[in-house]
């Protein structure tokens, strides 16, 4: 997919992974109950944020990390009828290793 979304400053392009479709118990969940998942790989990054001084601090994340974020965070977008996420690197968790 070529994303032509380039987000500024220190906000993140994110894809959600796909929701789990069964419990751990092996109950298959319909679409309307499963929980969005707080997973994501980054697409694409700002420039980072800009500080009072006009020094710029590049994010901690790159394209590529699968990173944790929190519940509520970001804004949804669609682009070419894929939904992806903007959010703010201090919505940005954890990088899973």
């Amino acid at each position: 997919m070529g994303v032509n979304v380039r987000p500024l400053g220190d906000k993140i392009l994110i894809k959600r992974v796909e929701a789990e479709a069964k419990t751990k118990s092996g109950i298959v969940l319909p679409e309307t109950a499963k929980e969005k998942p707080k997973r994501g790989k980054v697409l694409a990054t700002g420039d980072g944020k800009m500080l009072d001084t006009g020094e710029r601090v590049k994010c901690q994340v790159k394209k590529g990390d699968e990173v944790i974020f929190a519940s509520y965070a970001g804004t949804e977008i669609k682009v070419d009828g894929e939904e992806l996420l903007i959010v703010g690197e201090h919505e940005v968790l954890a990088v899973l290793n």
